[in-house]
């Protein structure tokens, strides 16, 4: 591209962000430089902050500002239940959908040597020294229906019984509204696998 080479940086890095190519990226430049500029400056502002301070909490994994995350940080949590997910969006999902009112902690990924994420990464020793402690009591695994989220959830679900806690798993199946003639083969699998009895 001719021109500016600040403008061409300036597109590289839009290009960091999750399913922004290079047409995209080259929009959103244009864009901020057309008509957004003091907007583009306040982004730039509250990029470089949130880049710079806000890190991970001590307990969950969580991001956050402080050592402590205000979930963590909270005497109104349940301390004897522990939800596990994969990500902080995850985490957000179960807060605004459900009335669970205990602790998390955040894999920040999922089991995948191929990509390199391993339990290391996963913060796994943290989690056991965790579970460790006796305080809790119930493990929920929610690690998300794929293979390498299961494989992550089986991997929990030893940890905690080595540490003395009971998991539990997120159930999977049919959608509440659903229709069977709709809903994939996998799912339908698995639903039907994991049936219950009815009272």
């Amino acid at each position: 591209m001719s021109g500016s080479s600040l403008l061409a940086e300036l597109i590289e890095a839009l290009r960091c962000l999750p399913g922004v190519g290079s047409k995209s990226a080259q929009r959103m430049a244009f864009h901020l430089l057309e008509r957004e500029r003091e907007r583009g400056l306040k982004l730039a502002s509250v990029l470089e902050q949130a880049m710079r301070r806000i890190g991970h909490c001590s307990q969950c994994r969580n991001f956050s500002e402080e050592p402590l995350c205000s979930l963590c940080a909270s005497a109104s949590r349940e301390r004897k239940l522990l939800c596990v997910v994969e990500s902080p969006t995850d985490l957000a999902a179960i807060e605004q959908a459900t009335g669970y009112r205990g602790q998390y902690f955040v894999l920040m990924g999922r089991l995948s040597p191929l990509d390199g994420m391993g339990p290391e990464e996963l913060g796994l020793q943290q989690l056991a020294r965790r579970l460790g402690e006796g305080e809790i009591e119930e493990l929920i695994i929610a690690t998300n229906p794929t293979v390498e989220g299961e494989a992550t959830a089986h991997y929990l679900a030893q940890l905690a019984r080595a540490g003395g806690v009971r998991p539990t798993r997120l159930a999977h199946g049919v959608p509440l509204g659903g229709e069977l003639e709709y809903v994939d083969r996998g799912t339908l699998a698995h639903a039907f696998g994991g049936r219950q009895l009815l009272d």
